[in-house]
């Protein structure tokens, strides 16, 4: 699926930065988990011309079927970020 182009900036503990345009993006549920990867190139900054990845899985805080009374209202997972040639 494409997405709208997403940008990511990150800060490095050296004070140096990548700028990230992220152009498309997948999703999938497995086992109630929500993964969501994101791909795209460093477009400025350290590793510019990279391919970049960010993968994200989220665990839902609630039972799924709570958005039909009041709503979901969060969750807690883990992102990943891979630059690489």
């Amino acid at each position: 699926m494409n997405s709208p182009r997403l940008k990511e900036l990150v800060h490095y503990a050296d004070g140096k930065r990548s700028s990230i345009a992220y152009d498309s993006s997948t999703s999938v549920r497995v086992a109630g988990v929500l993964v969501v990867r994101l791909s795209g190139r460093v477009v400025e900054g350290r590793g510019e011309g990279l391919a970049a990845q960010r993968t994200v899985a989220a665990l839902p805080g609630e039972l799924p079927t709570s958005c039909l009374l009041t709503g979901l209202h969060g969750s807690s997972g883990q992102a990943q970020l891979e630059i690489r040639p």
